[in-house]
């Protein structure tokens, strides 16, 4: 069973109680390897965490300078925002600078994070972008032997199977006009001939919404004349990608979330995940993946896990902020078609707007049956994201990515609600309010909840909206309930999104789930549902008739009930 807890380092250990806007490194703060110490690792362990997904690791465009220590400045023409996107990637070899209290040890730095964390018994995943670089890459951190992306390439030629990038012979590059950016300062970004620019977009004067800032690379597929190169004829930005894996794997890292996954040919990771795991055989490899119809090609290409970001996660979005009703969620799984385990679960990552935002709820507790049924549905990993646990808000603009209910990603910021529970670097929760306090509590026992059962951990699924229709005395419209199941434990799972009402209802579970999940006996009279939430809501039911009159119970606004059911014997 994996929880995954998505830290950016660069948010999580910022300190900083003012900032202003688009403000400096200076001005704003910026957190460090450092400040994710061991009792930060601890107290992220204790809220039922098995691995960190550390976000932004790798050196990446960024206005502040650090070329007194010969790292290369990037152009103010190709950078969103002052600290930069995370995911234009300049030295593949390379840490951010930003986040190491002594820049030439930063790669010595990170390798001590890695292993504090190793020392708690956690995993440590890091992300690999394989899709694209930043518009200005250049390693000065890459091993002795081995040459930087372009440098062998065949400029002339728009193709080239060998080519790591794709070309526009005859045309310069232009960035788009950004009018009223006050981080532009007016210098001009040289590319000739033009590269192709990281979404497959291949004009030399991309526009604004394109990724212009990142160029795409090139893994032997001919967009022209729609074709891929094979394994027998290895690429060189294969090789190039295998040995970068490889050097990472090496520092100890466990697993890579692949950024972008699908816009890569499939067939190289056919290639790339079974050669790298000759050496390093336990990595996990998660790909970041929007089109449905490839997910069994990916899984089939050796990924361990997919982002359920299309599915589960935009129907509990529709749910919980267009009206739709709690029952369309089966459609989720069914449309899986049996890859339920494959798939990473969310209700927050740093591309999705923040539950208590008000551009999403305006509520943390209003998201938390979401939550609970993004987590407990099926046996896949789940993730949080650093200050989801605490409420954040991602309140106000902070510079370039505006006031859009997500923390940025691309500026020098802060988040309030977190830094409660960083507490100063205590991690003791202390100064979380009270509300604070019970959504912390909340994440907390539905972290521990899926890796201490075993009908979570290992159980099946088995959804029960198809027996609890409308005209019973159930509200499929608010109301969503499944069990989870293994021969020794069975719980039944119900949450209400209702924000105001509450719901009294008879759940149903028909002959074939009492079956299934093995419910039924003849040696004890009674069973017990016990509320793990809140031991004051058993109730009592009788198996010979769990069909038929089910077992009757009442949820509070927002609330969710998991009912542990098992035999007992009345004295």
């Amino acid at each position: 069973m994996i929880n995954i807890y998505q830290l950016f380092p660069r948010l999580f250990g910022n300190k900083s109680l003012q900032t202003q806007l688009n403000g400096t490194i200076e001005e704003n703060g910026c957190g460090k390897f450092s400040d994710i110490s061991d009792e930060a690792i601890s107290a992220i362990k204790a809220l039922g965490i098995t691995h960190i997904w550390l976000t932004g690791i790798i050196r990446h465009a960024s206005l502040t300078s650090y070329r007194q220590f010969g790292i290369p400045e990037s152009n103010s023409s190709v950078v969103k925002g002052r600290a930069g996107s995370p995911y234009a990637i300049c030295d593949y070899y390379d840490v951010d600078p930003d986040l190491a209290i002594h820049v030439p040890d930063r790669l010595n730095e990170f390798q001590e994070l890695v292993n504090r964390i190793h020392a708690h018994n956690l995993q440590v995943i890091i992300d690999f972008v394989p899709n694209h670089l930043a518009r200005g890459y250049k390693s000065i951190a890459r091993p002795q032997g081995i040459s930087d992306f372009g440098e062998d390439d065949d400029t002339s030629m728009r193709f080239s199977k060998n080519n790591n990038f794709y070309y526009l012979p005859g045309e310069n590059f232009e960035a788009p006009v950004r009018t009223n950016d006050p981080l532009y300062d007016g210098s001009v970004f040289i590319e000739s001939p033009a590269k192709a620019t990281g979404n497959d977009c291949f004009l030399a004067k991309p526009g604004i919404n394109d990724w212009y800032e990142t160029v795409k690379l090139n893994y032997g597929f001919d967009f022209e004349n729609n074709c891929q190169a094979t394994v027998d004829e290895v690429p060189d930005t294969w090789q190039k990608m295998l040995h970068i894996i490889e050097y990472w794997s090496g520092m100890g890292v466990d697993g890579f979330r692949v950024d972008m996954a699908e816009m890569v040919p499939a067939v190289f990771f056919e290639w790339l995940i079974p050669h790298v795991k000759i050496k390093f055989p336990a990595l996990t490899f998660i790909a970041e993946i929007y089109q449905p119809h490839l997910y069994e090609t990916f899984i089939d290409a050796g990924f361990d896990y997919l982002y359920d970001k299309v599915g589960l996660y935009n129907r509990l979005d529709d749910v919980l902020r267009h009206n739709h009703a709690a029952e369309s969620i089966s459609i989720c799984w069914k449309m899986l078609d049996g890859l339920d385990d494959k798939m990473l679960r969310f209700m927050e990552n740093h591309d999705e707007v923040r539950l208590a935002s008000w551009h999403f709820m305006g509520d943390a507790f209003a998201g938390l049956p979401a939550v609970a049924v993004s987590a407990l549905m099926h046996k896949g990993p789940f993730m949080i994201y650093n200050g989801q646990e605490s409420g954040e808000q991602a309140y106000g603009m902070t510079g370039y990515s505006g006031d859009d209910g997500r923390t940025s990603i691309f500026d020098y910021c802060t988040m309030p609600q977190h830094q409660k529970w960083m507490n100063n670097g205590r991690f003791d929760t202390n100064n979380l309010d009270n509300d604070q306090k019970r959504i912390f509590g909340f994440y907390r026992n539905i972290l521990h909840l899926r890796l201490e059962n075993e009908a979570f951990s290992q159980g099946s699924f088995y959804d029960l909206m198809w027996a609890n229709p409308w005209y019973t005395e159930f509200d499929p419209r608010f109301v969503y309930t499944f069990l989870r199941y293994t021969e020794n434990q069975k719980l039944l799972v119900l949450v209400n999104f209702h924000s105001s009402e509450s719901r009294r209802m008879r759940v149903n579970i028909p002959e074939d789930a009492i079956k299934s999940a093995g419910i039924f006996t003849d040696t004890h009279e009674f069973w017990l549902a016990e509320n793990m939430l809140d031991k004051e809501k058993t109730v009592e039911f009788d198996p010979l008739t769990l069909s038929s009159k089910g077992i009757k119970l009442t949820l509070e606004p927002l609330e969710v009930a998991i009912l542990k059911l098992y035999p007992f014997t009345k004295p």
